[in-house]
């Protein structure tokens, strides 16, 4: 057996393990990555002591941006939940937008909340909003509650700073300004399909009203008089704390293209546009306006926040272990050979990354995870080829989103919130997850070819 085989084998062994692990014997993803990144690296043939360096310059270079970013984002995102900003923001919107399109009001709102709040706690904040569109228009659960999925799930999948595409562009080394603009890009087209177009389908096949047992809690959640205005929340959060920084990234990546980067000018555009300092400004402000402005004591702000890394810190080290699978495959040889036998095999990189993520997500159940192993598997190939990174990066998310069924805990979210059986969860829910998967490959194919 050659080595390039042998390597190959070493390779799929360990995704069959790591999978094993992670479904069968319910293993911690964390240490499920850690223990196959040591395998494959011992059986790969690396001096154990190269092993444990290689191991060591995976989480480190993987978490010294990828930790900032998600506690900071965490802070964030927890802030505006506890000001109550997203119910404001949703039930505003609605009235905008009127009953009639309040399907894209509910997309629309599931697509800016997702960008500071981690999707299932958006979705828990507004949900009570769609049970009162649904009594109040006698419609199906169905047609508000896919629409604010959609949203939600685009943005959690497509656009940084949340975690999972900040995770794979890292590890692909993607610009993060390409990947919040492409990101956008396919999660416009992606949320309509997905949300309000696919929602008003499947609302009139499953015409199913609010739980009865949901029915307690939905009076306590909304509470007109606790929520901040409306004008507060959008001059104040939306603009200088969610749309700012994410402008100032994107300049941040046209001053690197169409400025001479030793100039002043640039550097401090670079600065100013990097995620640390745009995400830091935003959660100081947070506490600011959301906190002190609103009542809220010192201590209180630091609870708060405190909480909030409490909550993200299995992200950040799920996120490292994953820098270290991928460096164990770079540092063992593995990426050098799978990626010739990528070569050869005349395939997109692109669609290979959509199928890799694709599997695992399937196998797995665990987005996260399809991330960070499609990740670390196609990272080391991408040298091999002409291909913008970010492309790859929404690839990975649109493959790592589609086909969720029962190992997703998305899934049982969504039945259990929606009082809808299993059989109707795969038809309402898996069907828009993979309407968003396939809808943000072919945009990054499309993308791929004006590159």
């Amino acid at each position: 057996m050659s080595m390039a085989a042998y390597l190959g084998i070493v390779m799929v062994v360990g995704v069959i393990v790591l999978l094993f692990m992670v479904i069968k014997l319910k293993v911690q993803a964390f240490i499920s990555l850690l223990i196959v990144s040591m395998g494959v690296g011992i059986f790969s043939g690396m001096p154990l002591d190269k092993v444990i360096t290689s191991m060591t310059n995976g989480m480190g270079g993987t978490l010294g941006f990828i930790a900032v970013v998600v506690g900071l984002g965490s802070m964030f995102g927890k802030m505006l939940e506890v000001s109550g900003g997203t119910q404001r923001l949703a039930r505003t919107l609605i009235n905008k937008f009127g009953k009639e399109k309040a399907s894209y009001a509910l997309a629309l709102t599931g697509f800016i909340v997702a960008i500071p709040v981690f999707f299932d706690v958006g979705f828990i904040l507004i949900v009570p909003i769609v049970y009162s569109l649904a009594r109040e228009t006698k419609k199906s659960v169905l047609h508000y509650g896919i629409p604010l999925l959609a949203g939600l799930a685009v943005t959690h999948a497509f656009v940084p700073p949340t975690p999972g595409p900040v995770a794979v562009a890292q590890l692909v080394n993607a610009d993060l300004g390409k990947v919040i603009l492409f990101g956008i890009i396919a999660g416009i087209p992606s949320a309509i399909l997905a949300g309000p177009v696919f929602g008003k389908y499947i609302g009139k096949k499953i015409n199913v009203g609010v739980p009865d047992y949901m029915m307690e809690g939905i009076e306590k959640e909304i509470d007109e008089k606790d929520l901040p205005s409306f004008s507060t929340i959008f001059s104040l959060i939306l603009i200088p704390l969610i749309l700012i920084p994410l402008v100032l990234i994107v300049l941040n990546t046209i001053s690197s293209t169409f400025l001479d980067p030793n100039t002043f000018f640039a550097k401090l555009l670079k600065f100013i546009g990097h995620p640390f300092t745009a995400l830091t400004v935003a959660t100081i402000l947070s506490f600011i306006v959301l906190g002190r402005f609103r009542g809220l004591s010192k201590e209180d702000i630091n609870k708060v926040s405190t909480s909030a890394l409490n909550s993200s810190g299995l992200i950040i080290l799920i996120t490292g272990a994953g820098g270290v699978f991928k460096q164990i495959l770079i540092d063992s040889g593995v990426g050098d050979v799978l990626a010739q036998s990528v070569s050869s095999l005349n395939l997109s990189p692109i669609l290979l990354a959509f199928i890799i993520a694709l599997i695992v997500r399937v196998a797995a159940g665990s987005a996260t995870v399809a991330m960070m192993t499609a990740g670390g598997i196609v990272a080391p190939m991408l040298s091999n080829f002409s291909v913008e990174p970010a492309l790859i990066v929404i690839a990975i998310a649109s493959g790592s989103t589609a086909l969720s069924h029962v190992n997703d805990s998305g899934f049982w979210l969504v039945n259990r919130y929606f009082g809808i059986n299993e059989k109707d969860t795969l038809r309402s829910w898996t069907v828009m997850e993979t309407i968003i998967g396939l809808v943000g490959l072919s945009v990054a194919l499309i993308l791929d070819i004006f590159i």
